[in-house]
């Protein structure tokens, strides 16, 4: 069976008309009227009464027909659907996101994002979380990707939850039982990283709220310095669990649980500048993110609602 096929069948199912079906579709009367018939072979059922200048629908005909609009409906989706990948695959994305995403979850993201969209040309930008924010109010990039903030002009959806872990070199005295109290945690010299940063003031709040004072011994400018001064026995840090994974899975670092079971985690979205329309290449982006994390309903920015919270609705 081919698109032909169905093509002439429901043409001159709409005209009762053969010849003015083959007008339609810019072919020959007898074209059309082999296309029909091989149709009919294929089905093993006459689909049209001939009535000298007209046709109708025989039962069979009248049964075929809505299943042959319903797969010529699918194969037009199909093919704007090509149509939309081809336009992304021409345009240029601008992504800006903070520098733990940027270095721990972006790759991933991108490497899908790639695989699909090869001829995007993808731009990338890094900082602060309300850095990101304001990129996307200036228009300067398509998409943001940082600590979930709210902005009355950007659309916001959380993605997930990064966890903060207090981790130490694995000989560490904490190591030994993998639990610390937050009291114990205030004794040690703690190593932190980028004082305007999220991560830092979302630290310095967990340790307010449990009556604390931390001994901050460092505050470098990167995780990675952050790292490495732990890996050396030189502190214990609180990090991202992703931009530790694969020293925990070298043992080059140990996570340790706070006592009290507390947690602690940071919401990281995805943020769109609203507006009436969006390229391509952006819904393109969120679709990807979309299925990378699970999101059933899609991700679509609306244009004039409220800016959604930080959990997403």
């Amino acid at each position: 069976m081919e698109l032909g096929q169905l093509e002439a069948f429901i043409e001159a199912a709409r005209r009762g008309n053969f010849r003015q079906a083959a007008e339609v579709l810019f072919i020959s009367q007898p074209s059309l009227s082999a296309r029909i018939g091989l149709l009919e072979r294929e089905l093993g059922e006459r689909l049209f009464d001939r009535l000298g200048r007209g046709v109708r629908l025989t039962p069979a005909g009248e049964l075929f027909l809505p299943y042959a609009e319903r797969a010529l409906e699918i194969l037009r989706q199909g093919r704007e659907a090509l149509a939309a990948a081809r336009r992304a695959a021409a345009g240029t994305l601008q992504v800006g996101c903070a520098r733990v995403v940027g270095t721990y979850v972006l790759p991933e993201i991108l490497t899908a994002f790639r695989r699909r969209y090869p001829q995007v040309e993808v731009h990338i930008r890094t900082g602060r979380s309300s850095e990101i924010l304001q990129l996307v109010v200036d228009q300067t990039i398509h998409i943001g990707l940082a600590r979930a903030l709210n902005h009355p002009l950007v659309w916001t959806h959380r993605l997930y939850d990064e966890e903060i872990v207090l981790v130490t070199h694995p000989s560490h005295p904490f190591a030994r039982t993998g639990v610390a109290t937050i009291q114990q945690v205030a004794e040690e010299p703690l190593i932190l990283y980028d004082r305007g940063s999220s991560y830092f003031v979302l630290i310095e709040q967990v340790c307010h709220e449990a009556g604390i004072i931390p001994r901050i011994e460092m505050v470098l400018d990167s995780v990675e310095a952050t790292k490495r001064m732990v890996e050396r026995g030189l502190g214990i840090s609180f990090l991202p669990r992703s931009s530790i994974r694969e020293e925990i899975r070298a043992r080059r670092l140990k996570v340790i649980d706070l006592a009290d079971g507390h947690r602690v985690f940071l919401p990281t979205a995805v943020m769109v500048r609203r507006a009436p329309s969006y390229p391509t290449a952006v819904l393109a982006f969120l679709d990807v993110l979309a299925e990378l994390y699970g999101v059933e309903a899609g991700l679509r920015p609306d244009s004039a609602a409220p800016a959604s919270s930080a959990s997403g609705s």
